[in-house]
């Protein structure tokens, strides 16, 4: 059986075509036994309006997009969360594309231009062409190693969070600490902070090699380096949770009690950091809050809003949870 169409309504309901459309849009032309006929014969038939012919009538998608470098980042998830509580209900569809899977053949971000979304949400460096004329309304969510001073952006102030994290572990008396850093704005932020801390306190940091992809595998690989390298070391921060997770990994290969003879410190605290099997201290970049703020910025720009561009940073905070404690004597 065929789906119905407009044209079924329009003769189910006694009206004309351009009646049904005056009704899905909601217009106050209508007489209300008009609205009602209409209304009938569409739950009746179960007819579903199309998205795409809204869009070429509206010159609006009703979609926005949200462009991101790697799906396996569950930070990402957080972010997509409040992004959809917050654009959901004003009707709007969330579209992910992740640049770190399309092919070589294949221009994620002109795909997602070509796809007229109202607006975009950029969780990575921003791309060039998403700058110039002719761009969507577009918020920056998280700390980017590029300034786009003219464009609304919302993150977590990452150099805080940086500092709690080795301030917590100088609390319980470690004073052989080392970083894991990965690449990125984000993460530079994090490592020239716990570095700045380490030295007011008479420390020196000790760097890991930074992860290009910030991966567990990656974390694990350079926890052994490290480790090895400096097996005097009694705890480590780590750019984020998934690399904490690869921490946690080498240092049982090594047969390193957690937290006895190691300290591990994450950040993001995403769900993967509060499993009771993991139990990882960590920092609350509030991800779903930045997720919840970038899609207040972005409705308001969808909007029309002119105002001058909003740069929106909120407090992170340490969750202390079972891999820190006071180095073993």
């Amino acid at each position: 059986m065929s789906r119905p169409t407009i044209y079924d309504v329009a003769a189910a309901a006694g009206v004309s075509k351009s009646l049904v459309s005056l009704v899905l849009r909601g217009s106050p032309r209508v007489s209300d036994a008009s609205r009602h006929a209409v209304e009938t014969a569409i739950r009746e038939l179960g007819y579903r309006p199309s998205r795409a012919a809204s869009a070429l009538a509206s010159d609006r998608t009703q979609a926005v997009g949200l462009l991101i470098d790697d799906y396996a980042n569950p930070w990402f998830i957080d972010l997509a969360r409040g992004l959809h509580e917050v654009l959901g209900p004003e009707g709007y569809r969330l579209s992910v594309v992740d640049v770190a899977t399309a092919s070589a053949a294949e221009d994620p971000v002109e795909g997602l231009l070509s796809s007229r979304v109202d607006g975009i949400v950029v969780a990575m460096d921003v791309p060039a062409a998403l700058l110039g004329p002719g761009a969507p309304p577009l918020v920056i969510a998280g700390t980017r190693a590029q300034a786009a001073p003219d464009t609304d952006s919302v993150a977590n102030d990452d150099r805080l969070g940086a500092r709690l994290a080795v301030e917590h572990l100088l609390a319980l008396g470690h004073r052989r600490i080392a970083h894991l850093p990965a690449t990125g704005g984000a993460s530079t932020a994090r490592t020239e902070s716990a570095t700045a801390v380490l030295a007011a306190a008479g420390i020196d940091a000790v760097v890991g090699t930074p992860a290009p992809g910030a991966t567990e595998p990656e974390g694990y690989r350079a926890a052994l380096d490290v480790l090895r390298r400096h097996p005097d070391a009694t705890a480590i921060f780590a750019a984020n949770d998934t690399m904490a997770v690869g921490v946690l990994g080498a240092a049982r290969e090594l047969g390193w009690d957690v937290p006895g003879r190691l300290s591990v410190v994450g950040y993001d605290n995403s769900a993967l950091a509060g499993a009771r099997l993991i139990d990882l201290t960590t920092i609350d970049d509030r991800s779903t809050d930045v997720g919840r703020e970038a899609g207040r910025l972005l409705a308001s720009r969808m909007g029309g809003s002119t105002a001058a561009p909003a740069h929106r940073t909120l407090a992170p905070a340490l969750v202390v949870r079972g891999t820190t404690a006071p180095p073993r004597a």
